[in-house]
């Protein structure tokens, strides 16, 4: 691994800390109360990418953090008083650098894709991973964050029997965008 900037690694490869319960050992953790079981007996086949910033548009900080562990001041940005009581979360967050944080483990059902629908099924959150990039429609991702994503993707894929890489769009049409535009699905490994 090598050190991207204080508080955060962007991780040479990845590998499994805990692998039952669906841990990254390079990931950090960060455990988000957004969370619970996955019905019994579902198979998690689908991974779901999506963008966030906090505020919109802006990079960096401890907002997104914040939002998925229900501790964001509401108060501290105009763009946060729609947030107030919001409960989200995502398996994975990777930032502009490439450094990689997880929020959920993969075994448990993560709050990501809310109203949803996938080849016929809804409530994705119970057979998916969300993994979110930091980022918004306007602007291109960061090399480091495709690095990042083409380490994780492999991992996920020997350890479940993902069917489809979607975009949060694509499962929730009309009334999400992302990953968006500028979001280069060739880039996938």
């Amino acid at each position: 691994m090598t050190k991207a900037k204080a508080g955060s690694v962007k991780p040479a490869g990845l590998t499994w800390g805990d692998e039952a319960d669906g841990l990254v050992r390079e990931a950090v953790q960060i455990p988000s109360p957004n969370q619970d079981d996955r019905p019994e007996g579902m198979a998690v086949d689908l991974l779901v990418i999506h963008f966030i910033s906090l505020p919109p548009g802006q990079f960096g900080g401890d907002a997104i953090t914040a939002l998925f562990t229900n501790t964001l001041n509401e108060s501290a940005h105009p763009d946060f008083a729609g947030l107030s009581g919001l409960r989200v979360s995502s398996h994975f967050l990777i930032r502009r650098d490439g450094s990689l944080i997880q929020y959920v483990p993969c075994a448990r059902r993560a709050w990501h894709a809310g109203q949803s629908r996938w080849r016929g099924r809804s409530r994705c959150n119970d057979f998916s991973i969300g993994i979110e990039l930091e980022g918004c429609e306007t602007q291109v991702f960061d090399a480091a964050q495709y690095e990042t994503l083409n380490l994780l993707l492999p991992l996920l894929k020997a350890r479940f029997p993902i069917r489809d890489v979607v975009g949060h769009e694509h499962i929730a049409p009309g009334r999400k965008n992302d990953p968006g535009p500028t979001f280069d699905w060739a880039r996938l490994s």
